[in-house]
This record gives C-alpha cells, sequence and structure tokens, in this order.
C-alpha cells in the first residue's frame, strides 16, 4: 500500500490475485461500522462486484451463500450477524432523480451499504463515506487489479489507519492471518481475533482519543474521569502486574506511536453463561481471590505511575 495524499486518507493495494484480494476485503470490514456507505467505482469488469461478493460472503461467514449481481434488482439486502448490508448498483439508472424510487429512504439507519456505479448519484452522496476505485492492469495478469480506497469526512481517519494496520501486522508475522472482529467492550478500542496456522492472537485496534470540549475548570472530560488516551497506560499495567507475580496478556508485538497491539488470546471463556445468563461462580471467586492479592501488595506511591 502506498499513501496517495499527504493526510494519509488515500491509498493504493495492488490485487494481484484472489488471496490479495481476500485480504484487502478483511482490512476493509475490519473498519466498518453500522451505517457506513462503501461506494465502488470503476469500469465494466474492473472488480467492483467481486468485491461486494466477497465482503459479503466474509460478513456472513459462509463462503457459500448466494450473491448475484444487482445489476437488473438494483437493491439487494442481506441481514448478517453484525449489520444488515445492502448491496445496490445504479449502471442502469438514467439519473439521481430515481434514486428515490430504489428506496433508500427506507433502509435501516444500521445498514451497511455498498453502492456501485455511485456516479450516477453525483451530488447525492453524503460526505461521510470511503470510496474504492478499480482499475485492470492487463498487463500485470488477468487478474491484477489496483484500487485505490478514499477516506471522506469522518471515514479519512479510519482509512488513514487501514494501511498503518497492514504494515504492523506484516512486521509482527501476522500479516497473512486470518482476522475475525470480536466483541470489544465500552471504550474506543477495537479488536480481532488473528489465526495463522496454530497461532493464535488478538489484534487491539486504539486510536489515540481525542480530547473533547472543555467541561470544567478548562479541562475535557478524558482528563475529569482519568481515561486513558492511548494504549501506553495499558502496557504499562500490562509489566506492572506482571512484575508482581500477576498473569496478564503477553504482549507480541506493540506501535505505541499508533495504538495497535498483537496480544495474547485469552480464549472464548465467559464468565456469563446459561439462560437466562448466570456467573459462573468458580471463575467469579478466582476474580475475588486476585483482587485480595492484588489489595495485599505494597505498590509505588501514585506520583510514580504519572506520566512525566
Amino acid at each position: 500500500m502506498l499513501p496517495l495524499s499527504s493526510g494519509g486518507s488515500s491509498f493504493t493495494v495492488a490485487l494481484a490475485n484472489e488471496r490479495a484480494t481476500e485480504r484487502f476485503v478483511t482490512e476493509i470490514a475490519a473498519a466498518l461500522e453500522p451505517g457506513d456507505l462503501i461506494t465502488l467505482s470503476g469500469d465494466l469488469g474492473a472488480g467492483k462486484t467481486t468485491f461486494a461478493r466477497a465482503m459479503i460472503r466474509y460478513l456472513a461467514d459462509n463462503p457459500e451463500i448466494p450473491v448475484p449481481s444487482p445489476t437488473f434488482t438494483l437493491m439487494q439486502t442481506y441481514d448478517l450477524p453484525r449489520f444488515p448490508v445492502v448491496h445496490a448498483d445504479l449502471y442502469r439508472l438514467e439519473g439521481p432523480g430515481e434514486l428515490a424510487e430504489l428506496g433508500f429512504d427506507d433502509l435501516p439507519k444500521d445498514a451497511v451499504v455498498l453502492l456501485e456505479w455511485p456516479d450516477r448519484a453525483a451530488g447525492f452522496l453524503p460526505p461521510d463515506r470511503l470510496d474504492v476505485a478499480f482499475t485492470l492492469e492487463p498487463k500485470a495478469g488477468p487478474e491484477h487489479r489496483n484500487a485505490r480506497v478514499t477516506g471522506y469526512g469522518t471515514f479519512a481517519a479510519r482509512a488513514e489507519r487501514i494501511p498503518a494496520i497492514r504494515r504492523f501486522l506484516d512486521a509482527g508475522g501476522f500479516g497473512q492471518a486470518e482476522r475475525k472482529r470480536i466483541q470489544g467492550d465500552a471504550s474506543t478500542r477495537s479488536y480481532e481475533r488473528l489465526r495463522l496456522g496454530d497461532q493464535r492472537a488478538i489484534l487491539m485496534n486504539a486510536p489515540r482519543r481525542p480530547d473533547g470540549p472543555p467541561v470544567r475548570d478548562g479541562k475535557p472530560y478524558s482528563q475529569i474521569a482519568h481515561l486513558a488516551e492511548d494504549i501506553v497506560p495499558f502496557v504499562g499495567m500490562a509489566n506492572g502486574l506482571r512484575a508482581h507475580g500477576f498473569s496478564t496478556p503477553h504482549i507480541y508485538e506493540a506501535e505505541l506511536a499508533e495504538g495497535l497491539l498483537i496480544i495474547e488470546d485469552l480464549g472464548s471463556e465467559p464468565v456469563v453463561t446459561g439462560d437466562p445468563p448466570a456467573p459462573i461462580e468458580d471463575r467469579y471467586a478466582a476474580a475475588v481471590d486476585v483482587l485480595v492479592a492484588l489489595h495485599s501488595q505494597e505498590l509505588p506511591p501514585r506520583s510514580r505511575w504519572r506520566r512525566t
């Protein structure tokens, strides 16, 4: 991937074969949130429908799900686990005035829309979107495509992180790993399970939290509530707990400036299970024992934990 703009919201990637396309789809899927719009640009046969089909099958976790081209139906909706996905093709539209007839206003607000031929909707596209423009590269082979990705509006920051994460995973030896997004926590962080042969790990994607407007004494809420603004406290706490004999997820690779970590995968065993959900007593008891042991430790004064 090569950045194309000084802001870092655009980049290109060479898709030499099916495996490269699969990895590219995985990277874009990891950046998606409910309600996103992805516009797919390019000439006939450039790879727009191929990309959309691969994306839908990846999000469905089903490589066999039928994904017909919507050239004639114009729009297909898929009810998938993370969010609904709408695959639309505007090729047969004669102008933007026909958009209202497709029913875009009635789509679920959390639906992700994959929109082919967005030029047919010129002037009506929202400012926050991701555009993927495909071009053929016949000299490099019949399957070779180039894709230029551009994030507009609020999508620009997420687009910027896609190549950064690729470089980080390559450096950590997980560039070719299977990636699956997993349930996160209440923070702005997101997590993916990485699987490469017998290796398992977790990717933590933690963009630096920007300071909000001042709410008291000239300080933003994040400072008042002592919220972590980056991953440095996470790494520091893990090292500190390990130094006192406690088990913490092993950190395999870290890029502090980018807010990226590859950490130990502790598995999927819950602390609550059943229907209705109920606590697993043994695991809660073990957690209480750890807290008791932690409080029995003699820790350094708080001032030594502060960043200088």
